[in-house]
């Protein structure tokens, strides 16, 4: 077994690419300065006009806004809901950079084993209601 002397990255146990963005659907996407600042540059506005269009305040907190979703009802206003990929992956919060924090996702666990047991690679649990 090699050893990881911390230039390795450890091996990943999820893919991103067959999953919906369920790490989008978080209602509270919190971010903080640095991120605001990120998103400014990256639409090339300042960070108060990127705070105003782009953020709200939740729980006391500083929060990615929300659009209509499908799938789970309410996702971050930066999915594509067509694609399920992310618009400003470049940009994304450090939050979203992070996700998850290890090298398992549950939720991609939880979907690869329903779209085993329901024999389609293609399944969605869809929201109830």
């Amino acid at each position: 077994m090699a050893s990881n002397n911390g230039d390795e990255s450890p091996k990943l146990h999820y893919d991103c690419a067959k999953c919906p963005a369920y790490c989008c659907s978080y209602e509270e996407i919190a971010i903080d300065r640095w991120d605001l600042k990120r998103l400014a540059r990256h639409f090339g506005v300042e960070p108060e006009i990127a705070e105003r269009r782009f953020t709200k305040i939740k729980n006391g907190k500083i929060v990615l806004r929300h659009q209509q979703d499908e799938i789970y009802g309410s996702v971050c206003m930066f999915l594509d809901t067509k694609t399920r990929r992310c618009t400003i992956y470049e940009a994304r919060p450090g939050v979203c950079h992070d996700y998850p924090t290890r090298a398992r996702c549950g939720y991609y666990e939880f979907l690869r084993w329903e779209r085993t047991f329901q024999g389609d690679p293609d399944f969605i649990p869809l929201r109830m209601g």
